[in-house]
């Protein structure tokens, strides 16, 4: 993939060494996965940004419903855990729809799960949440209840260094 296409790997590490507490978290997109890599730089905040570059959604992070509320608001059924929860607890960001649209163009990727992205608080307060795949060789971006898992759903995340 070109990933880290144009950036300097020396800088990259630079930024890692005097952010250690990242290492971790980083270690955790990849335990559980993500095979994070990283894809861009903001020059305005001199931060790298890392996204889980994974081919499908990670397996350590599927069958989550989107957040504590859709979580606690099941009566039966309850998965283990949700995305945003799981998110927080690594350190890390769900992407947003810019983000995974811009993921996706790096590559193919949710071709045969899809994933959770961040969704906006007036979806979320009608009990809502967006997730997205690739289908068709095209990016769709979708709605569901927030409080519905399914085994091929997970989430991604971006990690900022």
């Amino acid at each position: 993939m070109n990933c880290h296409k144009g950036l300097e790997w020396a800088k990259v590490q630079a930024k890692l060494e005097v952010n250690t507490e990242k290492l971790w978290s980083l270690n955790e997109m990849e335990r559980t996965g993500g095979e994070p890599d990283v894809v861009v730089h903001d020059d305005k905040t001199d931060e790298y940004i890392f996204y889980d570059c994974s081919a499908e959604s990670p397996k350590g992070r599927r069958n989550v419903c989107y957040d504590r509320e859709a979580l606690e608001s099941r009566k039966e059924h309850k998965p283990e855990n949700n995305a945003i929860d799981m998110a927080a607890a690594i350190g890390i960001e769900l992407l947003t729809e810019e983000q995974y649209r811009e993921l996706q163009k790096l590559g193919n990727f949710d071709t045969k799960t899809s994933s959770w992205v961040k969704t906006p608080s007036t979806i979320r307060k009608l009990g809502g949440a967006l997730f997205a795949d690739r289908r068709y060789d095209h990016v769709f971006v979708y709605h569901n209840s927030a409080s519905y898992y399914y085994g091929v759903r997970g989430f991604r995340g971006s990690l900022r260094v």
